[in-house]
């Protein structure tokens, strides 16, 4: 089964998705993600989709789950690397990803997640 690559950068978990996301494959990374975060007791997520020229309302819904999901289970979530269609096609299918902090790039991606875990 196909799978998105899940890497460990000390307390914080990093994916980079690098294909496109069916539904299928976006369920596996939610399964994926939510219990490495338990496993390796992990207080960040960083997600870079600016591989992903397309997302429909299911893949937007699916960020979404993660970010809550994370966050029940004390860790954050910042989304990277948002290309501008994406963000169009999200707000006009009415998506507003309650909970998702998002930031350009990996470099500020980071530095987010440093200060929303040191902060608390």
């Amino acid at each position: 089964m196909e799978r998105i690559p899940i890497l460990q950068m000390g307390g914080f978990l990093l994916v980079t998705i690098q294909v496109d996301m069916h539904d299928r494959l976006a369920m596996t990374l939610q399964d994926d993600l939510t219990n490495r975060i338990v496993e390796l007791n992990a207080k960040g997520v960083l997600i870079d989709i600016s591989s992903l020229e397309i997302v429909d309302s299911f893949i937007g819904r699916i960020l979404s789950n993660i970010a809550s999901m994370s966050r029940l289970l004390d860790a954050e979530t910042v989304v990277v690397g948002m290309q501008p269609a994406v963000a169009i096609t999200l707000v006009e299918l009415g998506l507003s990803l309650e909970g998702v902090r998002t930031a350009l790039n990996v470099e500020k991606g980071m530095d987010l997640l440093y200060l929303l875990v040191n902060r608390a």
